[in-house]
């Protein structure tokens, strides 16, 4: 299988429903991460340098954010003669509510695409992924249905988490929704599925004639009817699906293992590219474990904390664990502590605000405290 051959699909919309602070004005794709990145990054970076070079993003509500961060993707090298990126979005009063009403509407952009098989991915998943190795699999073990998933626990916010057992061979012998022991450790697929197209678009138009609107159920019953396999993605991977995983994903990137393996520079991960001078560190300014992006002002303390772009901490003011998004402003004597700052907020002198590691506080995009 060609990688040339297969057509990228993102859901940029994935578990919106499940973080409506960040998700408010923006999709779960492009919420800001690790100070300069958008989650999108990461899947539009492993598609361009897998070697898929036509993808198509949908994208239902509140794409202004992720229109203005993806571009005409040249970032991500899909921008050339013969590549593209293409944001889909509602239209005709088309329905978007489920998978299966999605990629049905989209039946249009989908068969006129020239590619023989279609790469479907989830917008709120971080992973640095060789989609070649995939590519390799589904053709060796001739699939009709290859799944990603990641051995792990269930992150808390996924209420019908779908699961799949798996024979020595790689081949499902059985998927699962919202199986009794999420607690323990699992097989999960975050939504990563490898089709062939004709496929794809036989069972979607099968199960709108059935009302049958459940992608999960859609592949449930393909088990046995089609050879449906599994491949393992091994590396580090988090999901976005709450407040919470948000946060400790933020906090792992304090982790030196964890940024080199994200940031592999034989896989880089791209992004739209925002020229800031370097940051400035004041006299009385104290930095320690926390990654600082270009174009800020530090004259206070700050501890295991991201902070992004253009952020401005005022003199004598105190930061730990707190994630703090791009152009916003923290003024003099402040104390913070489990707090995530959304864009262009302003916190005023001598504000004390804490939360906790189970529960961060949140502060709304261009709030004034």
């Amino acid at each position: 299988m060609r990688s040339n051959d297969v057509l990228g699909f993102i859901f940029a919309g994935t578990l919106d429903e499940k973080i409506p602070e960040l998700a408010a004005s923006r999709t779960t794709a492009s919420i800001p991460i690790g100070g300069k990145y958008r989650v999108i990054d990461f899947v539009l970076s492993n598609m361009s340098n897998s070697g898929i070079n036509n993808v198509g993003i949908v994208a239902k509500s509140n794409f202004l954010s992720l229109t203005d961060h993806v571009g005409s993707g040249s970032a991500y090298d899909l921008s050339k003669r013969r590549s593209n990126l293409t944001l889909l979005t509602p239209y005709g009063g088309k329905s978007f509510s489920s998978y299966v009403e999605t990629i049905y509407n989209m039946h249009g952009y989908l068969e006129n695409c020239r590619e023989e098989y279609v790469m479907i991915s989830p917008g709120n998943v971080i992973t640095n992924f060789d989609y070649t190795d995939l590519f390799d699999f589904h053709s060796k073990k001739n699939a009709d249905v290859t799944l990603v998933y990641k051995t792990g626990v269930v992150p808390g916010g996924y209420e019908r988490p779908l699961t799949v057992d798996v024979d020595a061979d790689g081949k499902v012998s059985q998927i699962f929704v919202k199986p009794s022991a999420t607690e323990e450790v699992v097989n999960q697929v975050f939504g990563s599925v490898l089709v062939r197209k004709s496929l794809l678009m036989e069972k979607i138009r099968q199960a709108l004639s059935l009302n049958q609107l459940d992608i999960k159920r859609v592949l449930q019953e393909s088990v046995g009817k089609y050879n449906v396999y599994a491949f393992e993605n091994k590396g580090y991977t988090a999901a976005i699906s709450s407040i919470n995983d948000y946060f400790d994903f933020n906090m792992d990137l304090m982790k030196k293992e964890i940024r080199d393996e994200l940031f592999n520079p034989k896989h880089p991960i791209y992004t739209k590219v925002r020229d800031d001078a370097p940051s400035k560190y004041g006299l009385s300014s104290r930095v320690k474990n926390s990654i600082i992006a270009q174009g800020c002002v530090i004259d206070g303390e700050v501890e295991n904390c991201v902070i992004s772009k253009g952020v401005y901490v005022g003199e004598g003011a105190k930061l730990s664990n707190c994630i703090v998004m791009q152009d916003t402003k923290i003024g003099k004597d402040t104390n913070l502590n489990y707090v995530i700052i959304d864009k262009d907020v302003t916190i005023k002198d001598e504000r004390s605000l804490m939360g906790f590691e189970s529960y961060p506080i949140y502060i709304a995009k261009k709030s004034v405290v």
